[in-house]
């Protein structure tokens, strides 16, 4: 029997907040991996957004940075990641990060 997705307290894992980072696990996100038709810079931005809090994605984004990785990189339909995180209703922290980055939108919304 199947059951359908749970949520609120229902959920069975728990969300860890005060969780300690180190240097190498947050560099550990420069070595993921793309879906197929992704670009590698996109997707490594796109894990590290969705599983950082902005504070750790703010220290992240100088080691990206330093490897080369290249913060503008855009999508087949020309919209870059500063474009997608925009999108979002609570991303200000993010966006502002990225923007003093060198993170441009092109994208118009």
């Amino acid at each position: 029997m199947k059951e359908g997705k749970k949520t609120g307290a229902d959920r069975t894992q728990i969300a860890t907040r005060d969780e300690d980072w180190s240097d190498e696990r947050l560099k550990s996100f420069l070595e993921v991996e793309p879906p197929e038709g992704v670009p590698a810079d996109y997707n490594i931005l796109l894990r590290a957004y969705r599983g950082m809090t902005a504070e750790l994605f703010q220290r992240f984004i100088v080691f990206y940075i330093e490897a080369g990785h290249d913060i503008n990189v855009k999508l087949e339909d020309g919209s870059t990641f500063s474009d997608h995180v925009t999108r979002h209703r609570k991303s200000g922290e993010y966006s502002e990060i990225l923007k003093q980055s060198g993170g441009q939108c092109i994208a118009a919304s």
